[in-house]
């Protein structure tokens, strides 16, 4: 089965502008107080996996009123270790209480030698990582009964020549793997920023058909006198070059969901959905674009 198949056979998929679920707001969320002002939430199943205390309890009611999408942090995806057994198991497990359309984790290594080391690395942007790093994909989609995404990174390091360049990279990896793409603009931005490349070529080479969410987040400068390179720190506004590459993608792709990201800094649970406010409205925008190219005979 086709990654787009098993997608089309899950309960129906989310679309707009969602926000991620956080411990922060998670008791008000619990309580009403974004009820009807957000199309859905993303989770960390790594955060709840084998977790006690009232946040299981707290996201299951969350689960019945509003759809949940699960994106991860640990899978290390381009690691050298094996996949872990237990963890999978866990997760499958968790999955079959909430059952989310799809999981998503970074195209990346976190670990080495068992032991996590909290950060997303680079790959080599080679044939062979990609060939291994797609078996690892099937796998797990495997294992967890459900289709994978995977998220492009932000990289600060070049790993020097390589055959291919990164966009082609995640291409390759897609293919083989037959896995759809979490497209984080943010992240497509800074790295342009930081390694001096045109987002918008990064983003004609990407098959857009196999975008099945997106991510859209704020970034800051690791030092604001010097401003010559940008972190990507999920703990700012999105800003307007951002929600360029946002209205790009969905211009061409039509409605999908979209996250907006906020890990650091994180305001109050009001200010926030106003964010979000303002990030659908520039989604809003390209939509109705796009449906306007639809009904364009030329």
């Amino acid at each position: 089965m086709s990654f787009r198949a098993g997608i089309a056979a899950r309960a129906a998929v989310p679309t707009g502008v969602g926000l991620g679920l956080r411990s922060t707001f998670l008791a008000e969320v619990d309580r009403g107080a974004a009820d009807g002002r957000v199309p859905f939430w993303e989770i960390s199943p790594d955060n709840y996996v084998a977790r006690g205390g009232s946040r299981p309890a707290r996201l299951a009611r969350v689960a019945e009123r509003f759809p949940i999408l699960s994106h991860g942090l640990s899978l290390s995806l381009g690691g050298l270790d094996p996949l872990d057994a237990d963890f999978l198991s866990g997760l499958h497990g968790f999955f079959e209480q909430l059952p989310p359309p799809w999981h998503s984790d970074h195209l990346c290594f976190s670990g080495h030698d068992g032991k996590m080391l909290h950060d997303l690395l680079p790959l080599p942007w080679t044939t062979a990582s990609a060939k291994r790093v797609a078996a690892r994909v099937r796998e797990v989609s495997q294992r967890l009964a459900r289709p994978m995404l995977v998220e492009n990174i932000s990289y600060y390091l070049s790993l020097g020549s390589t055959p291919l360049d990164e966009a082609a990279f995640v291409v390759e990896v897609l293919e083989r793997a037959d896995c759809g793409l979490l497209l984080d603009v943010n992240n497509v931005f800074v790295n342009a920023a930081n390694h001096g490349f045109d987002p918008l070529e990064w983003l004609a080479q990407i098959p857009l058909d196999r975008v099945v969410q997106l991510h859209i987040a704020g970034h800051e400068f690791w030092d604001d006198e010097r401003r010559d390179l940008i972190v990507d720190t999920h703990g700012a506004p999105v800003r307007s070059e951002v929600d360029a590459l946002l209205s790009w993608v969905v211009e061409r792709t039509g409605a999908l969901p979209v996250l907006l990201e906020r890990d650091e800094n994180i305001p109050p649970l009001q200010e926030l959905l106003a964010e979000r406010d303002r990030v659908d409205s520039v989604y809003q925008a390209a939509l109705a674009r796009h449906a306007a190219h639809q009904g364009d005979p030329a």
